[in-house]
């Protein structure tokens, strides 16, 4: 249970939140929704106990588990497996049984005699802590999130960022906490994951706060619904479903909207009425009567509600080049004796559309780092083809440099452009007056999202490698990036979950991972976008 009484939050001067007061009990599945930048993931990581409030007070009963949108996984030289363990305290007595049996095994009968020992020990923690049941369990959430035992076998370290992102959920989701702090749950997971994910949480005993922006999974999971207005600060909160707060939502926006028509309509007749009567000395004071009336009427209304804005995004006009600006040929990638993928050739030209699929871990964001120069493959070569400039997007913001500002990763992004230019293209972004001066690191998946898509706007770039654009967005500022997508002039290399990013892409051909078959796009590829 989390109980919260008069919380404000601030990020510098600016108020997310004005003083609120909630509680999630046991049962409880919140959503909690507001447009980007809003302060969601701000608030969440308050709640979790990583970051401090402006005044008031989180407390809360029982364990936490909280997934934030860039979870730290901590050593990376780990077992997938013995991560996910880690949540219940089983990762050392695995390792410690692991050990035994090693000794066990020895030529040498002392050695053996203690390993013996060291394993009864071992595996009577094992069985105080859940036993092997714990294991199965583990392995079967790790399986349904997409993470087999091939993958569990392998450290941190050789796992794609979507990955390793799963295995902290896998994490969070096996250490049967009271509550759950969900950022974003369902990045980097297929359809059949989320599909699990639906039936977990409904099925789960605990509290459930999450911020997401996938439709299908606040429909079928929430029962609370706790909405950030960004223009009000405040929280709405609506104890029912989603359906139920979308409609509630709308109904008293039409009653505010029509008792706010109603009191100005009666408060502007007072007033004229007013007006009328002053010319006449026997009846000032019942004119000041009337006016005095009409000030109280307004004064109870609260202020008319803003529109939240939204980011208006259109890809550049590309730089001039040759007819192919990108090459690859004979391309492979490995992680130690893990093969990522395997003799890929890709010719980009001028203006094509590419989409590469494939399962989760067959190298999709390894490629892209390849083809960028962020990474290096392990065999062939990328050839840079006449005017080439490119742009990439990475879906964890590689490309942002957290310790510098909003304003000077931009300028570092287009260091022609000086600095009025540079803050009237973040303005364009929402990123205004001092949202501009804060370190990178503190913006949330969304505003990275938004800061990492207008360093490409002013890129002039001729190819774009997109990384999962549409990941942490509303669905407003999604609908941007999809038009930007629809008219961008250029060559664009996509990676993507989002059916709807393919479509407005209308690719031309497609790449399969991990095997580098290439083919023409067909619509019978559509069906594997949700998988890849």
């Amino acid at each position: 249970m989390i109980t919260v009484s008069n919380l404000e939050v601030r990020v510098g001067a600016r108020q997310l939140l004005a003083p609120a007061s909630f509680r999630v009990g046991a049962g409880d599945k919140v959503g909690l929704v507001g447009r980007n930048g809003a302060g969601k993931t701000t608030l969440t990581k308050i709640l979790a106990g990583e970051g401090l409030p402006a005044s008031g007070s989180v407390s809360s009963s029982g364990e936490i588990g909280y997934l934030p949108q860039d979870p730290r996984t901590g050593d990376l030289d780990v077992l997938a497996r013995d991560r996910i363990l880690s949540a219940r305290g089983l990762d050392e007595v695995v390792r410690r049984l692991r050990s035994a049996e090693k000794s066990m095994a020895s030529a040498d009968e002392k050695t053996r005699a203690k390993g013996m020992r060291r394993y009864e020990r071992a595996e009577a923690d094992l069985h105080a802590a859940g036993g092997y049941a714990a294991e199965s369990e583990a392995a079967r959430i790790a399986a349904n999130l997409g993470l087999p035992d091939r993958v569990l076998g392998q450290p941190l370290s050789t796992l794609s960022g979507g990955q390793r992102r799963r295995v902290e959920l896998a994490r969070i989701l096996f250490a049967q906490a009271e509550t759950l702090l969900l950022d974003e749950p369902t990045n980097h997971l297929d359809a059949d994951s989320i599909v699990w994910l639906r039936d977990f949480l409904k099925a789960y005993s605990g509290g459930v706060i999450m911020i997401s922006h996938d439709v299908n999974l606040l429909e079928e999971t929430v029962t609370r619904v706790f909405h950030l207005d960004a223009n009000r600060a405040e929280i709405d909160i609506y104890n029912v479903g989603w359906k139920a707060y979308l409609s509630q939502r709308e109904t008293d926006e039409r009653r505010r909207k029509r008792e706010r028509a109603n009191a100005e309509k009666k408060a502007s007749q007072l007033v004229d009425q007013a007006n009328k009567m002053r010319a006449k000395a026997t009846k000032a004071t019942a004119a000041q009567q009337m006016l005095k009336r009409a000030e109280k009427l307004m004064a109870s209304l609260e202020d008319e509600r803003a529109s939240d804005r939204v980011a208006k995004i259109a890809f550049p006009t590309p730089a001039p080049c040759g007819k192919t600006p990108l090459m690859a040929r004979e391309l492979s990638k490995s992680y130690g004796s893990l093969e990522i993928f395997t003799d890929v050739d890709l010719a980009i030209d001028r203006g094509s559309r590419v989409v590469v699929l494939g399962l989760n871990g067959a190298g999709k964001t390894t490629l892209l780092r390849v083809l960028s120069g962020i990474e290096k493959s392990d065999t062939g070569e990328v050839i840079d083809g006449h005017g080439l400039k490119l742009g990439y997007y990475a879906q964890e913001h590689e490309t942002l440099d957290v310790n510098r500002t909003v304003l000077e990763n931009m300028k570092s992004a287009a260091p022609d452009l000086n600095e009025t230019q540079a803050r009237s293209v973040l303005g364009s972004f929402l990123f205004t007056g001092d949202d501009a001066d804060k370190p990178a690191r503190v913006l949330s998946g969304g505003e990275k999202t938004r800061l990492a898509l207008a360093t490409l706007v002013v890129s002039a770039a001729n190819v774009l490698l997109l990384d999962e654009p549409t990941n942490n967005l509303d669905p407003a500022s999604r609908a941007e990036v999809l038009n930007a997508i629809r008219s961008y002039a250029g060559a664009i290399v996509l990676v993507t979950h989002d059916e709807g990013a393919v479509e407005a892409l209308e690719p031309e051909r497609v790449l399969l991972l991990p095997d580098g078959v290439e083919d023409l796009w067909t619509n019978d590829y559509a069906d594997l976008v949700s998988l890849a």
